[in-house]
């Protein structure tokens, strides 16, 4: 038996050291706590495992969030792209959704850094195998060489390393991601202070050489001309371009895979963790979708120092001879060369409805969890979960209200309500279509509606708010100038006619012009001849204010009838199965998520709006009882 020896106390433990983690531990320390941060390799500090980018629909609205919030992830990507594009650009801004390819060396060595010159936060490479739990409190952590740390409170943020198990064809081994060592006994700790694990699976493509790859028969895909920073601190960003390249599959590349179906891992039926249907497999693909004839690639580029391309959109379980032989039928990659092959990656995770909206354990005091190993997919899902774990670990200790975002404040808020509250039987991954207010929870707002939240508890910097005072005050003095200022017919009709604008025969204020669908700030440019020297976001704002001003005032109504719903709160003691005339199934759904609020309540899967209205009916009955 391993020999334990004292190793220090410390108020706030990080175990995994991702995106979740890397969040998590920068808030504790930020916000004045003593901060210890584990991962079994340091390498793997803010790696990148799977896909090199960062943001996308609805990913990159949590990006900006956790920037707003005074996290580090858009900080760090706005030094790391290599590319940057704005997607859906051709929607509404409520849709639009910023994405940046990586370079993953690059993002891993820059956190790194911010992480180990952070005070009051220290980094350490160990495997955790146990956490100790006393009278249904955290009390310490147990590491592989008999380190004991003592901890007020810990963090799970421990992605797709418990129980990791990698999948190439017949080949099966434990393993974390990338081919790190996995961590096998944390997972069997958890259970025996009774919490509920689950068996999730997730895939990567393969890594292959840039040099093997012939790109005349591949269509180069570029950026935007004028990249957009991710963090709100950046007015621009500033890199080397490096293309992604598109190409396609073709009957060929299918017959390949159909003739070698039985040999994937998943179809061969060796995986059983259930894996996230939007990011299908190509073996899932060709016989899902059986009557296309072909399914897009993008080539994209790991980082400038690496020669290793990312094929996006071919993640696979096929044995590696197998995934040579199928990339070989591809324009473009017909003597290419697998420098890492494609792999499934099944892990152990926990079931999110054990978890309270704070991201606490609901049976173990001070525990936390963020990140996949709370059923979630993706960099910016496990970044957003961890900031919020963070900052609740700390306000726990300290006494101070906790720290909760509803659906209709955050796209985090939607995360986590998601997560706790409907559960998931699947990875989870963020879409925009999950928002029902996504028109008030724009990317391009996020610092508007959250870094007053977070600078009230000492997480956003003093810059930070200041800097988003002075955007709040050029905003209000624009929008004031665009009403006030007005431009004559005679000024303005020619260029309305050159635009296909209808004409005035009054003078009209800018704010009518700008209201006008196919008038632009630059398109205005042209009669608007003393606009002041602003910021670009300041601009943005003014200009869908004026152009969605309906749309935002009937999604506010919709909001108001949310709150107050989120408004009646369900007492914490309450015995479901007690309440007349709620259905079983409600019981059990209710007092197995013990929800905080009708709303909240209101969401849960098998909770009918019948349901809703008993429990209404209750809090009423209940509150006059008490009146009395």
């Amino acid at each position: 038996m391993q020999e334990e020896f004292y190793s220090g106390s410390y108020d706030v433990a990080v175990i995994g050291a991702g995106h979740a983690g890397c969040e998590a531990a920068l808030a504790s320390a930020r916000m004045g706590m003593k901060t210890v941060m584990f991962s079994i390799n340091l390498d793997s500090l803010a790696m990148l495992p799977c896909n090199p980018s960062i943001g996308g629909t609805g990913k990159g609205h949590l990006v900006r969030e956790v920037d707003a919030l005074g996290g580090q992830m858009g900080l760090i990507i706005d030094q790391a792209m290599v590319q940057s594009k704005m997607l859906n650009t051709r929607k509404g801004p409520a849709v639009h959704s910023l994405r940046a390819q990586a370079d993953k060396t690059k993002y891993h060595v820059e956190m790194k850094k911010v992480i180990e010159n952070t005070d009051g936060l220290d980094l350490k490479q160990g495997e955790i195998i146990e956490i100790e739990v006393v009278d249904g409190r955290v009390k310490s952590l147990l590491t592989s060489t008999g380190a004991r740390y003592e901890a007020k409170a810990i963090i799970l943020a421990t992605g797709t390393y418990l129980g990791g198990k990698i999948f190439i064809g017949s080949a099966v081994f434990q393993s974390g991601p990338n081919g790190l060592a996995p961590s096998l006994k944390l997972a069997e700790n958890l259970k025996s202070h009774g919490i509920g694990i689950w068996r999730f699976k997730t895939g990567t493509p393969a890594r292959v050489n840039k040099r093997s790859l012939d790109y005349t028969k591949m269509e180069p895909q570029y950026g935007d001309a004028r990249p957009a920073a991710f963090s709100f601190m950046n007015d621009s960003v500033e890199f080397e371009e490096l293309p992604c390249w598109l190409t396609y599959t073709n009957k060929e590349t299918h017959d390949v895979i159909q003739r070698n179906i039985l040999r994937s891992a998943m179809f061969g039926g060796q995986i059983e963790g259930t894996g996230t249907r939007y990011c299908p497999s190509i073996e899932d693909k060709i016989t899902r979708f059986a009557d296309k004839e072909r399914h897009q690639l993008f080539i994209e580029p790991e980082g400038y120092e690496t020669n290793e391309m990312y094929v996006q959109g071919m993640s696979t379980s096929l044995p590696e001879d197998v995934q040579t032989a199928f990339m070989r039928t591809i324009p473009g990659l017909e003597s290419v060369e697998v420098m890492r092959p494609a792999y499934a990656i099944e892990y152990d995770c926990l079931d999110p409805s054990q978890l309270k909206n704070t991201l606490e354990v609901k049976s173990i005091e001070n525990l936390f969890s963020a990140g996949q190993f709370n059923g979630s997919s993706g960099y910016e899902e496990a970044a957003a979960q961890g900031i919020i774990a963070g900052i609740n670990a700390v306000l726990k200790l300290k006494g101070a209200p906790p720290f909760t975002l509803d659906r209709s404040e955050a796209y985090i808020g939607v995360l986590i309500d998601d997560l706790v509250t409907k559960g998931t039987n699947e990875p989870y991954r963020m879409m925009t279509s999950r928002a029902e207010y996504r028109l008030l929870l724009r990317q391009d707002n996020a610092d508007m509606r959250l870094t007053e939240k977070s600078y009230r508890f000492g997480l956003a910097t003093q810059e930070r708010y200041e800097r988003l005072v002075e955007k709040m005050e050029n905003i209000e003095k624009e929008m004031r100038r665009l009403e006030q200022v007005t431009v004559r017919p005679d000024v303005v009709n020619a260029f309305l006619e050159r635009i296909g604008s209808s004409s005035v025969k009054k003078g009209t204020s800018l704010q009518e012009l700008l209201k006008r669908p196919e008038i632009n700030y630059d398109l205005l440019r042209e009669v608007d001849l003393e606009r002041p020297e602003l910021r670009e976001d300041v601009f943005v704002q003014c200009e869908i204010q004026l152009k969605y001003q309906g749309y935002i005032q009937k999604q506010m109504q919709q909001v108001e009838r949310f709150k107050q719903l989120e408004n009646k709160r369900l007492p914490q003691n309450i015995n479901y199965h007690e309440i007349e005339g709620l259905r079983l199934e409600a019981r059990q759904k209710l007092t197995k998520i013990n929800p905080e609020s009708v709303g909240q309540a209101s969401r849960i899967s098998g909770v009918s709006p019948a349901d809703v209205s008993v429990l209404m009916i209750y809090l009423e009955q209940r509150n006059r009882k008490r009146g009395n």
